[in-house]
């Protein structure tokens, strides 16, 4: 038996928790096209016959513009300490830049380089991008997949499984993620936020579950402005009602989800703000 944990690591939107979820084969982290969705580290148990493998999720690492920005990179920092196995996740259709450099530098040596959406790339890319990801990133092995299709992703696991030590479970056999109840349905609520209101307000958006008595679920959603709020909102309460809609959708039935907007000016920037949050 085999068992550790393994950190995916990367710039925002390389699809780091979409890999988790595939590899998990159920959604334990919420995805989107928006950069930095991932605000906190998300731990994914996967359990096989001969091996348990953790999985940390981690915020992508970029040029931080808030204080919430410059957290975000500590919590994905310091998910390297004490691990296994690092996974460092590069885009098949973005060159490899400055910033999967500053993260390559970050990790330790003999790690593994995944990248990611080659279902996106022509076969032509995918290889100069491997190419350019072994001249300049110093990892061990290197797996094209794509973690949206499958393709790929049992290849990367075989290799992770072999480098874990021996050892006993860490976690239950049936546990997927150590992820509580109430910080699930606050991240759901915040995935459909990102998806329907877009472009407009969605690094000002956090979400927390205030009260939980089920089946009756109170979740304040924050930002910083009157003007976001009423994006929030809606015409009427119709972001608000189908935001509520389609989080309810992913909850056990009979699962009642109360929604409330509240401005909290620039609590991006203020630390008593951001610790309440969890940040």
């Amino acid at each position: 038996m085999r068992s550790g944990f393994a950190t995916l690591i990367g710039r925002p939107n390389v699809g780091k928790s979409t890999l988790l979820n595939t590899i998990l084969g159920q959604k334990v982290s919420i995805t989107s096209p928006v950069a930095q969705t991932t605000r906190n580290q998300v731990r994914g148990v996967l359990t096989r016959p001969d091996a348990q493998v953790v999985f940390v999720d981690t915020p992508g690492i970029h040029k931080p513009r808030t204080l919430l920005g410059e957290r975000l990179n500590d919590t994905a920092a310091d998910a390297l300490g004490g691990i296994d196995v690092t996974v460092l996740v590069v885009d098949a259709t973005a060159p490899v830049g400055k910033g999967d450099r500053f993260v390559a530098g970050l990790i330790p040596g003999g790690s593994i380089c995944v990248v990611n959406k080659v279902d996106a790339a022509s076969r032509l890319n995918v290889l100069h991008q491997l190419e350019a990801a072994a001249a300049v990133l110093g990892c061990d092995e290197f797996f094209p997949l794509s973690a949206r299709t499958g393709a790929g992703v049992d290849a990367l696991v075989s290799s992770i499984v072999d480098r874990l030590p021996e050892g006993p479970l860490l976690y239950p056999a049936d546990m997927v993620t150590d992820v509580p109840e109430a910080f699930w349905v606050a991240e759901l609520v915040r995935e459909q936020l990102l998806a329907v209101t877009r472009d407009e307000v969605p690094h000002s958006i956090a979400c927390r579950v205030t009260e939980w008595e089920w089946p009756r679920i109170r979740c304040e959603i924050l930002v910083e402005r009157d003007s976001q709020k009423g994006i929030v909102i809606g015409h009427a309460g119709s972001v608000l009602k189908e935001v509520g809609s389609r989080a309810r959708a992913q909850l056990p039935e009979g699962a009642f989800l109360e929604l409330f907007v509240k401005v909290d000016r620039d609590w991006q920037s203020r630390p008593k703000a951001l610790e309440r949050l969890g940040y």
